[in-house]
């Protein structure tokens, strides 16, 4: 019989052994829990990725095209090369680097999960980028490369910078800034299209303002200021002095001729410049290089004498000279008209070429006007000067008409060197309306030296002094009272002239045609008509002779006509004279000129 402690006893280790059971039960059902929960935490991280999250992953393998990255999923993600910073021609990204990516697509074609490190680091990036944009911040970012139309820079994301935006003033060479971190300003972008576009320029021009504020407060006329040449022109140089432009003009850069501002400076140039005009209100700076130095004209009587002899080279030439550098930043002037003594120089390119080196002698100087006369022919022997002792006046010449002008002919008679028949010189007694009457060009001729004139250059020739002067011995010939047979020539209204011999007239006045009274010398002669006339007045030197019909006729009816022709005597030398003079005038239509000798251009 089993008693109540026994029974007792029983029950308790019976209810141990059950415990026991339960707890080995409940121990084996925790561990199945624990793996279940396991599998279901890793199989839930793995559904939850979807495409557009964004999630952290591991580099396991950087290919030429593509980088492999774990994101802890069934399978790896491809992300493209480019995708990635490359600096100097170096990939930024290594096996083990950790990368912040976007699930573009969860699987492709070869089952392989598609990502984006562009679109995550845009996603991430879109908030800063949007308030520094509307704000105005300054943002930070890398130049990674060269891009058409400017540069790719990073800033988080990608961003393109225009090459426009990159610098103030044009930029040629854009790699020098691949490499370098810069400060940039957002001035465009949209998010839908994953645009962003930076400039630098907006800032240097911030800059550039606070600095042109400085620079114009300090300013002023006289100064010496630094500056730099931004851009050359045909006509000077804009120097950027910080801020502000100023201009170089050519005729500033140097004492001496500049064909090109380029000959003196060169863009980019520092130069210090001295402040020429400051128009505060307009903000226009005038600058001056060659004020800096001393100006060469302030010593040049001193140094450049009349007289003084010097070598210099060629360095312009103009329609009238030739401009010769006889010292730094002084020219001198060399005339057609000094080039040669006996040819006629019609452009100095005739005599000398640009970069010639040629002997001269100054011959003046004005200082005001920064003018130097240079002479050229008068380091060579004069030939006027030999001329005038070879050629003594009344000394007979031959030579060939070498051109014809309207105040006489030009007869060669040395290199280079014309004589001149003036028109009054042709002949004694024939009026000549145009040399070219009586000579024609090539025509060979005799005459007799008048004089050279050395100063002026005239040589001066004769053709009538070959004969004696038929009015010197006119007087001995035709005395008066003779009586000659005349032919009229030339009918005026206050008488006729009528021809004493070749190519001498006399002149009829109206009142000594007739015994009558006329009106008209046509109502007694014609033209071509001969009638006998007496000589009442001669002048050899006016080369005037006076002639009566009337007194021819009266001696013919026995008249007492002594005291009428004393009484013509007396006055034909004023009155009929006078009318003769007058007339002569009147029909004398030629102009006389006395020009300067030379080579004349031909007719």
């Amino acid at each position: 019989m089993v008693t109540t402690t026994e029974n007792t006893t029983n029950k308790k280790d019976a209810l141990a052994a059950l415990d026991q059971a339960d707890h080995e039960v409940l121990g084996k059902a925790d561990s199945v829990e624990t793996d279940f929960q396991k599998m279901f935490e890793s199989a839930l991280s793995q559904s939850v990725i979807a495409s557009g999250d964004i999630v952290k992953g591991k580099v396991v393998e950087v290919q030429s095209d593509y980088v492999l990255v774990d994101i802890n999923y069934k399978s790896e993600g491809l992300i493209p090369i480019s995708e990635f910073r490359i600096i100097e021609g170096q990939n930024n990204i290594a096996e083990g680097d950790e990368v912040e990516v976007y699930v573009d697509k969860i699987e492709n074609e070869n089952g392989m999960v598609v990502l984006s490190k562009d679109k995550a680091d845009m996603t991430r990036a879109w908030d800063d980028i949007t308030e520094a944009a509307e704000s105005g911040r300054v943002v930070q970012g890398t130049v990674i490369g060269r891009v058409k139309g400017g540069l790719s820079v990073d800033i988080g994301v990608k961003a393109f910078l225009p090459g426009s935006q990159i610098d103030l003033r044009p930029i040629k060479d854009l790699d020098q800034f691949v490499g370098q971190k810069l400060d940039f300003k957002v001035i465009k972008f949209n998010k839908k299209r994953g645009n962003i576009v930076l400039s630098r320029r907006a800032l240097l021009e911030v800059e550039r303002s606070a600095l042109r504020d400085n620079v114009l407060s300090d300013l002023k006329e006289g100064q010496e200021v630094k500056g730099v040449v931004k851009n050359i022109t045909d006509y000077g140089a804009f120097i950027d002095l910080g801020g502000v432009d100023g201009l170089l003009h050519i005729t500033d850069m140097s004492w001496g001729r500049l064909k090109h501002p380029s000959e003196a400076i060169t863009s980019g140039d520092e130069l210090t410049l001295k402040v020429l005009k400051y128009d505060a209100e307009k903000v226009r700076v005038s600058l001056g290089l060659k004020q800096l130095t001393k100006d060469p004209w302030e010593d040049v009587i001193q140094n450049f004498p009349v007289g003084k002899k010097l070598i210099g080279p060629v360095v312009s030439l103009a329609d009238y000279g030739a401009f010769v550098a006889i010292g730094e930043g002084v020219e001198g002037l060399i005339h057609v008209n000094e080039m040669s003594w006996t040819k006629k120089v019609r452009h100095p390119s005739q005599v000398v070429k640009i970069g010639d080196d040629v002997e001269v002698i100054v011959m003046s100087i004005d200082s005001e006007t920064r003018r130097i006369s240079l002479g050229f022919k008068q380091l060579q022997p004069n030939p006027w000067v030999e001329l005038k002792d070879s050629y003594e006046p009344g000394t007979v010449i031959e030579g060939e008409v070498k051109s014809i002008t309207d105040f006489g002919i030009f007869v060669g008679i040395a290199d280079g060197i014309d004589g001149l028949v003036h028109v009054s010189d042709l002949s004694w007694t024939k009026r000549v309306n145009h040399p070219s009457e009586a000579f024609a060009k090539g025509d060979k001729v005799r005459a007799v030296v008048l004089g050279v004139d050395i100063e002026n250059e005239r040589f001066s020739l004769g053709l009538k002094q070959l004969e004696v002067d038929p009015w010197a011995i006119i007087d001995e010939k035709y005395p008066i009272g003779s009586q000659l047979d005349v032919k009229v020539t030339k009918t005026m209204d206050f008488g006729v002239f009528v021809e004493v011999e070749e190519d001498i007239e006399g002149l009829i006045h109206i009142s000594e045609l007739s015994t009558k009274r006329i009106d008209s010398p046509e109502e007694v002669v014609k033209v071509g008509d001969t009638i006998k006339a007496e000589i009442i007045s001669i002048d050899p030197d006016a080369r005037k002779i006076g002639l009566s019909a009337k007194v021819v006729s009266l001696r013919e009816t026995q008249s007492n006509v002594d005291d009428y022709v004393k009484k013509v005597t007396s006055t034909s030398k004023t009155s009929i004279g006078d009318v003769f003079g007058d007339a002569l005038k009147e029909m004398k239509k030629t102009s006389q000129v006395t020009p300067k000798t030379g080579t004349p251009e031909a007719e």
